[in-house]
């Protein structure tokens, strides 16, 4: 019985290599040539030690040489055949492309962002370029828009800022990236404010039945540059106390009420950080809060002790990225160190160790344009901040060109710059 087997076993594999030979599969006659380039190779080898005369040496060595230049031709065709069934027509960039990101953006530095909204899609979009060891933890604590209307409907956590996350490290078609991002309009009145990729999301965790399941399966159909992780899987409402004494819960009116906020909570009061990103932290080179809404996108990440304890206890360079403008209904007539306070008053002095500010002169039509919606630039008071032990980074990092946002390649560069105090 076991040499009957033994023969099963043999017949098995004659057959899963005669099937490499199908006709169409296209790899026959790369295959062929290559073989043709070894067996050059090894007579001119053979030859060139027996011969004696130059004249046939040299005879030899063009053989040999013609033979390793088949033998790459080769290789190099069958590669190509290979990488055509999963890459349509593959150009030599495309090529080229796909050998950087997997070679050169696996050795990149091991990154972790925090945050949430569309300041943290800002930043991956450019750390994306240097390294695909980039692991973004996102609140889920919004509960406006189309991610509200989901979480009532559905009883799932919101998609919206995770959504903005993966298509930021996404390295799928622009075409797709675009789709995820497509949102209905009034014509489709049950669909209106929408985004498509909302709606996958939400599909993808009542197929897969678990929210984390469903963000993993959609990373697949994106094809991420890293990895987009829920900073809890707890279904958690922002509450904000403000300074005249009221109380408002939820992360989309928090900003509405007209009195500055005194301090923010979750409810529940002990929420469990998902294990990946407590595993994300303890194993990060870099780790970057921000850019993003101070109240409404950093600290709903914070307010989960666990990884305030995981930040705090952290070797990795730690850096905050302080926004450049004010938010009204948030961090009205706030200076940078004021942004600095609230972080600390509410988790740990130890959870980052530099402040990146913008040492840009905005310009001053596009902050008369701000000025209509009472948002002003953020006061740098970099003294104030070194005073607390924290070192100051001012650099030009905005881009000015429709909006007074963070630049992505400007911030990245910066970031990245720190991999050389590791």
């Amino acid at each position: 019985m076991k040499r009957k087997f033994n023969l099963k076993n043999i017949k098995e594999k004659l057959f899963y290599i005669i099937k490499w030979l199908y006709p169409g599969i296209g790899i026959k006659r790369w295959i062929i040539l290559s073989t043709f380039g070894i067996i050059l190779v090894v007579i001119g080898s053979l030859n060139l030690r027996s011969e004696e005369h130059w004249a046939l040496q040299a005879l030899d060595a063009i053989v040999i040489i013609s033979g390793i230049i088949i033998l790459i031709l080769g290789i190099k065709r069958l590669m190509r055949s290979f990488i055509a069934a999963f890459l349509p027509s593959p150009k030599e960039a495309e090529l080229v492309d796909i050998l950087y990101q997997k070679k050169h953006l696996s050795r990149g530095p091991r990154i972790v962002t925090i945050g949430g909204g569309t300041g943290l899609s800002v930043l991956l979009s450019g750390l994306k370029e240097y390294t695909s060891n980039i692991t973004a933890i996102v609140t889920v604590a919004d509960d406006g828009g189309s991610s509200g209307r989901l979480r009532q409907q559905f009883d799932i956590l919101p998609p919206g800022d995770i959504r903005n996350c993966l298509v930021a490290l996404a390295d799928a078609s622009t075409l797709m990236r675009d789709l995820f991002q497509f949102r209905f309009d009034k014509k489709s009145p049950e669909l209106s404010g929408h985004s498509f990729g909302n709606l996958f999301i939400t599909a993808m965790t009542s197929l897969t039945g678990d929210f984390e399941k469903a963000i993993k399966e959609t990373s697949k159909v994106l094809s991420l540059r890293g990895q987009v992780i829920p900073s809890t899987l707890d279904n958690v409402v922002l509450v904000a106390e403000h300074k005249n004494g009221s109380v408002t819960e939820g992360e989309d009116k928090i900003p509405k009420v007209d009195s500055s906020i005194n301090k923010v909570y979750l409810k529940p009061d002990r929420p469990q950080a998902t294990p990946e990103a407590l595993r994300a932290i303890k194993e990060a080179q870099i780790i970057v809060l921000g850019p993003g809404s101070l109240y409404t996108s950093i600290l709903p990440n914070l307010l989960i002790k666990e990884i305030t304890d995981a930040l705090a206890s952290s070797q990795a360079i730690k850096i905050y990225v302080c926004n450049v403008m004010t938010q009204h209904g948030e961090t009205d007539s706030y200076s940078a160190c004021d942004h600095v306070k609230s972080l600390i008053h509410h988790s740990h002095s130890r959870i980052f160790d530099y402040c990146i500010l913008n040492s840009t002169k905005l310009p001053e039509e596009l902050l008369r344009r701000y000025e209509q919606e009472y948002s002003h630039p953020v006061k740098m008071d970099s003294k104030n901040i070194e005073d607390m032990g924290y070192r100051v980074i001012e650099e030009d990092i905005v881009s000015t060109d429709d909006f007074i946002r963070h630049d992505p390649t400007k911030l990245a560069k910066i970031i990245i710059s720190f991999i050389e105090e590791i």
